[in-house]
């Protein structure tokens, strides 16, 4: 994400990360591994400017509904991928691609 909002130009602004609370351990755990990548324990060694916004799931936020869908439709691909997956067809369409136009590892990215 730093690397796609840097090529636009707005990588010295904070970008806010708005995600569900889950409950006390989970925001607890999401939020000190959130500050660790963000201090500089990332692929770029570097701080990033970004800041987590836990919000509750009673909010009904329209946009972590996108993403929700978004998210189950890239899951579903990455488990099983030789299931026939249209959502996910008309989702990676929209990836950032290499110059080789690969989307692993520049829109799509697996973490463990």
């Amino acid at each position: 994400m730093f690397l796609e909002l840097n090529s636009r130009g707005q990588a010295g602004k904070i970008t806010h990360i708005i995600v569900e609370k889950r409950g006390e351990k989970e925001d607890n755990q999401l939020d000190l591994a959130f500050r660790r990548i963000c201090a500089g324990a990332n692929a770029l060694n570097q701080r990033l400017p970004f800041e987590l916004v836990m919000i509750p799931k009673a909010s009904n936020s329209t946009g972590l509904q996108i993403a929700d869908l978004v998210a189950r439709s890239v899951g579903i691909k990455v488990l099983r991928p030789a299931q026939p997956n249209r959502a996910y067809d008309i989702v990676a369409k929209k990836f950032r691609r290499s110059p080789a136009s690969e989307t692993k590892g520049w829109g799509l990215k697996l973490f463990p």
